[in-house]
């Protein structure tokens, strides 16, 4: 078996909202080496059900994708910390003492945030391309504290020959926080502003981070204050 092969798992958001992210993940993958494959008829982790508390409904979205990704014997890449996060630690919980528990956790084991693979499997040299300016990286919430991945997008955003800006107080979330930018909007508000004043602070004109949902948040945040940024994913960046 080639063990270059590897299957990328869209994730609903990055469909419906920047199908484009699905390109520059495989882009990515085959500039380190690898043979990506598009993990066809898998649609969401369950985790917006999820995050609202709704279990059962929760489970009945994921089994159809775990069964889907139950299917793929290779490594499974996501352009998403929250949603690797869901498969790889909340999968099991939610399967436990069902028939598909095994299956979550053998997906489990074998699925990765981008950077994260990309950190894992390929040796990465920093400042191997030609600079391409400054970049403000946001690290997101599930990618940080639940997988534990923190100095991959930077050093995979070094590589391409980006200079990686922080945006100050880096363990503090930019608000979006699934459900909780719904039920606590005013508080939301706050927290991207303060990563928005960040990036004005040191110059930015690119923030970037490894989860779609964050960027949509800070985005929409900018706009409404007339900010002239730009939020690309990591992935877009990398390809």
């Amino acid at each position: 078996m080639d063990d270059r092969r590897v299957a990328i798992f869209a994730t609903c958001v990055v469909e419906i909202v920047r199908p484009n992210i699905i390109d520059a993940t495989a882009r990515a993958l085959r500039r380190a080496g690898y043979l990506p494959t598009l993990a066809t008829g898998a649609t969401c982790c369950g985790q917006p059900a999820a995050n609202a508390g709704a279990t059962a409904a929760a489970r009945r979205v994921a089994r159809h994708t775990l069964r889907r990704l139950g299917k793929i014997d290779t490594p499974i890449v996501m352009p998403s910390g929250s949603c690797t996060t869901m498969i790889r630690h909340h999968w099991p919980q939610l399967f436990a003492g069902t028939r598909d528990e095994a299956v979550a956790r053998s997906v489990g084991a074998r699925t990765y945030e981008l950077t994260e693979f990309l950190a894992t499997r390929s040796p990465i040299t920093p400042g191997t391309a030609d600079p391409k300016g400054s970049v403000a990286y946001h690290p997101s919430c599930h990618l940080t504290r639940e997988l534990d991945v923190v100095e991959p997008p930077r050093a995979a955003l070094r590589e391409a020959g980006y200079t990686v800006e922080s945006l100050g107080d880096d363990d503090r979330c930019c608000g979006f926080g699934g459900t909780f930018s719904v039920t606590f909007p005013d508080v939301s508000v706050a927290m991207a502003d303060d990563k928005l004043d960040a990036a004005t602070a040191v110059g930015a004109s690119t923030v970037t981070s490894c989860d779609l949902s964050c960027l949509i948040h800070l985005e929409g945040r900018a706009t409404s204050r007339g900010l002239a940024l730009r939020f690309p994913r990591v992935a877009e960046l990398l390809a």
